[in-house]
């Protein structure tokens, strides 16, 4: 039996490795999105000064160890097996969790999630030893340190709510002072704000960096024997000015003798101020408890006493870190910093939260995002209670500069401007130090996030074309902060309950399932992430002419045929074999099929714009063309829907003879349908003019089916879903075709401008 235990720290020594994996992937959010948003300095660089901070944090971090070992539960009113038995829960759950969201691009606290994981965990495992002691359950705050959780649920909500506003307040300040046209400002201005902003990162960097570690308890001469720790809360403001004289002078001298862009000068020392503070206070959050397992098993091993009888009250003492693990977490930090995709997906989504204009909206608007756009645009209306000439001066300094390129081009831009994500950097550095020297718990990813979000719409980068996604956004994020805390307590309290009961059998048991679950999440994700556009995907039309939009119109048109013959067969095949997983795929071909539609159509403003003066023909080419392809796509919509809301309700099977008619009219169907390809794919007019030629035949044929179906109706028919089933599928099946020729018809017309297009108005 003692050998589980052995096993035990092997296995959480694993976990931690795997925990450093996803962890960082996670949090790498926090300290690389500002230099990545902004573009100030290379990829390769901004990754070079954020491994640097990063080794240096972790081989500095063995002060914040703590927190694992006493910081949530007194550790003495456990026994070993017990607390071995907690930790092995918070870490199983831990992984799964943070996976989860690195999956979903969306950030969220690693500091968050082990703490409400460990709460849970000796919650359950409390509640089982009062149970099995048949004693009350309101003693389970003897075992658990209430005070630090109600700080730490405290810190969440003052963390969202004072980041987002401070950093609204400074970079509309900012922007004021400084415009968009910052760099052409004198060189004192921005020798000012880089005194500001060094002088804020460097703080940061002493109180957040240094302080937690264990050099910080230690006096030194230099400083009149004092600890670096009490040096640092003692001399704040003569630390304050001191570092703005230096630096202020600094920047002047940089920026007039070497030439140097202060403000990427700014963003390069924040991104290593965050990525330092971030692996010297957050690597607790990966490491701690298999760290605190290790030194658990190391007093129980040479103790000879029991497993379920030793006292683990030796947590609760200080015991220093390895050096040496604390070096190794840091490589391998720095190696996921470097490899994962998921990090990089991760900062995607508050980038593209706080980019200027518009971009691909990941989140859908909802009431409350709606609500809050509307109370905003309410308040901001106070605005006009200010004489004209100062409103336009306030709107001359938030004033982007207009520069006319192409959609796709635009991309190739920064997110936002160096002002912005030097204040980014610097707002999230003052907040987290304040915290700090106050010994406020606070998590450097919500307060990194909110200041973002709040920067965002103080520079005027939510539009009213954006505003709602945006806030929807930011709202869903901050819905996924308080659920990684319910669902860290919960999930943890289940496992520590299964491990508790089932022991080494369990654990096997959950261990494996864990594998095979991460296993299954990185396929998934790999598979999704190296999905290149299929050979069947539309394609946004580029050219300025008419002969270029025809030219480009073609592959389109090909394609959308082509996946509109598989979708309709494989609805019509789903209906008559009653095949539910068939017809649900339909459901989702087509539905993929409308968003890149709408994504064409999305696209119409810049494609107008890129025309040059005779592209009025073109525009409307292009329209039309739009129209008739999104025609097609809703009846696709509506045959496959009807036929599996059909089959999912049980309802009776179509008979023999309106499964046979259907069968032909998809047989005709498909011919038209491979012709019309291979038509538009060898751009062969001739082909299209004889396609139009035998139209009338086939709307001939589905007219004689609806005729059959009201005889049938009329003599034979006793099922009336069956009947408003065929009658849709029939009447849907016109509008597919007539959709499908005006289609054609434009095409073939407008390639003859002799011949003005008609639509079909059968």
């Amino acid at each position: 039996m003692d050998n589980i235990y052995l096993l035990m720290i092997i296995a959480l020594a694993v976990l931690a490795i795997a925990d450093l994996v996803v962890g960082v992937s996670n949090d790498a959010v926090n300290f690389l999105n500002s230099a990545i948003g902004s573009k100030a300095i290379s990829f390769r660089t901004i990754m070079i000064v954020a491994s640097v901070g990063i080794a240096l944090g972790a081989i500095f971090s063995s002060g914040m160890m703590e927190v694992a070992r006493k910081g949530i539960f007194n550790p003495s009113e456990f026994m070993f097996n017990e607390i071995m038995f907690i930790f092995m829960a918070v870490m199983i759950t831990d992984i799964l969790l943070l996976d989860f969201f690195n999956t979903l691009g969306m950030p969220t606290s690693t500091t968050v999630s082990i703490v409400f994981e460990l709460l849970g965990a000796a919650v359950a495992m409390a509640m089982i030893k009062i149970w099995s002691a048949g004693g009350d359950f309101t003693e389970v705050v003897n075992y658990i340190n209430t005070s630090k959780a109600l700080e730490i649920i405290l810190g969440i909500l003052l963390s969202v709510v004072f980041a987002f506003t401070i950093g609204a307040i400074v970079q509309w300040i900012s922007r004021l002072l400084l415009s968009h046209n910052f760099e052409k400002k004198a060189k004192w201005v921005g020798a000012i704000f880089g005194g500001i902003a060094l002088s804020a990162i460097t703080y940061f960097i002493l109180m957040k960096g240094i302080k937690g570690t264990s050099y910080a308890s230690q006096p030194f001469n230099l400083i009149g024997g004092m600890t670096i720790s009490d040096f640092l809360e003692v001399k704040v403001w003569y630390l304050i000015l001191v570092n703005f004289l230096i630096w202020s002078i600094l920047s002047y001298v940089l920026m007039v003798l070497a030439k140097v862009n202060i403000y990427k000068l700014i963003i390069g020392v924040g991104t290593f101020a965050l990525a330092l503070a971030f692996a010297g206070n957050d690597l607790v959050n990966f490491i701690g408890v298999p760290i605190a397992a290790y030194q658990s098993y190391e007093a129980w091993s040479v103790s000879g006493i029991p497993a379920t009888e030793f006292s683990m009250s030796i947590l609760a003492t200080k015991v220093p870190t390895p050096t040496l693990l604390l070096f190794l977490s840091g490589m391998v930090m720095v190696a996921t910093l470097w490899l994962s995709k998921k990090a990089r997906h991760v900062a995607d989504t508050e980038i593209n939260l706080s980019r200027e204009g518009e971009s691909k909206e990941r989140f859908q608007p909802n009431v409350l995002s709606r609500g809050i756009v509307r109370l905003t645009i309410l308040i901001s209306q106070i605005s006009l209670l200010f004489p004209k000439s100062i409103r336009k001066k306030v709107d001359a300094r938030f004033e982007k500069p207009v520069l006319h390129l192409s959609r796709e081009k635009t991309y190739a831009l920064p997110a936002f401007d160096m002002v912005r994500a030097a204040v980014n950097l610097m707002v999230a550095g003052i907040l987290i130090s304040i915290a700090t020297s106050y010994k406020l718990p606070l998590s450097t990813t919500y307060v990194t996030f909110m200041v973002a979000m709040g920067t965002s719409l103080a520079d005027r980068a939510w539009g009213p074309e954006s505003a709602v996604y945006r806030v929807a956004g930011v709202l869903n994020v901050i819905g996924g902060w308080f659920g990684t805390a319910i669902i860290a307590f919960i999930a943890s309290g289940a496992i520590l309950t299964i491990i508790s009961f089932g022991k080494g059998a369990a654990i096997a048991v959950l261990l494996f399932s864990a594998l095979l679950l991460l296993i299954k999440s990185y396929i998934s994700y790999k598979k999704k992430s190296k999905e290149i556009k299929a050979v069947d995907s539309l394609r946004k039309a580029e050219s300025s002419s008419i002969q270029g939009v025809i030219e480009e119109s073609t592959h389109n048109i090909a394609k959308v045929i082509k996946r509109a013959n598989k979708i309709y067969t494989s609805s019509i095949n789903g209906l008559a074999r009653q095949d539910l997983v068939q017809l649900k795929k339909s459901k989702k071909q087509v539905s993929k099929l409308s968003k890149e539609i709408d994504e064409l159509r999305d696209n119409l403003f810049y494609f107008i714009k890129n025309l040059d003066e005779t592209g009025v023909r073109a525009s409307n080419f292009y329209i039309n063309i739009l129209g008739y392809l999104t025609d097609i796509t809703q009846s696709l919509d509506y045959i496959a829907k009807i036929c599996h809301k059909h089959v999912n309700n049980n309802h009776n099977k179509l008979k023999y003879n309106q499964i046979k008619e259907l069968k032909q009219i998809d047989q005709q169907l498909e011919a038209l349908f491979n012709s019309t390809k291979e038509a538009f794919e060898n751009r062969s007019f001739e082909e299209i003019g004889n396609l139009l030629g035998n139209k009338q035949n086939l709307f001939n044929m589905v007219a004689e089916k609806i005729q059959k179906q009201v005889a049938r109706t009329r003599t034979e028919e006793s099922s009336p879903k069956n009947t408003t089933l065929y009658f849709s599928l029939l009447l849907e099946t016109k509008d597919l075709l007539k959709s499908t020729m005006n289609l054609m018809e434009s095409y073939y017309h407008e390639h003859d401008s002799s011949i003005e297009p008609a639509r079909i108005e059968e």
